[in-house]
């Protein structure tokens, strides 16, 4: 693999951890959540995170320039 990416855009990481989470409702209030609903969970995750990856790397653009002290040519 030479291509990189965060672990927040990780569909296999999210998966994991929605799992995770998924087993422990299930032990804990005798309630599942079916793989159909965890992948679309897993989905809107990756999807919620990146955009704030995007948003928050946008603002620091923003305020990286604001705050700088030379011109660019």
């Amino acid at each position: 693999m030479k291509d990189t990416k965060g672990w927040y855009q990780s569909k296999t990481i999210w998966g994991a951890i929605i799992s995770i989470v998924a087993t422990l409702i299930s032990i804990l209030t005798h309630k599942t959540i079916s793989p159909e609903t965890q992948q679309v969970i897993v989905n809107q995750i990756v999807n919620i995170a990146t955009a704030v990856a995007a948003i928050a790397g946008g603002i620091m653009a923003i305020v990286g320039r604001l705050k700088a002290d030379k011109i660019i040519k």
